[in-house]
């Protein structure tokens, strides 16, 4: 199934998990995640399944001044 992961067209299995997204991104903490504009805490990351064209963003903060 095809999704967007920051903007980016991605190729995930049916059933694929947001966990599994995360992994694909090799996205490193600390950072949130939201699926269409809804946050998604860290706890259910395993049990968030996908759809297709799910468009998740994975922020990372920013530091400065």
């Amino acid at each position: 199934m095809k999704v967007l992961i920051n903007q980016l067209a991605y190729e995930l299995p049916e059933g694929a998990s947001l966990a599994l997204a995360i992994e694909r991104l090799d996205a490193r903490p600390p950072f949130a995640t939201a699926i269409n504009k809804q946050f998604v805490p860290s706890a259910q990351y395993a049990q968030t399944l996908l759809r297709e064209d799910d468009q998740i963003e994975i922020i990372q903060p920013v530091t400065g001044g």
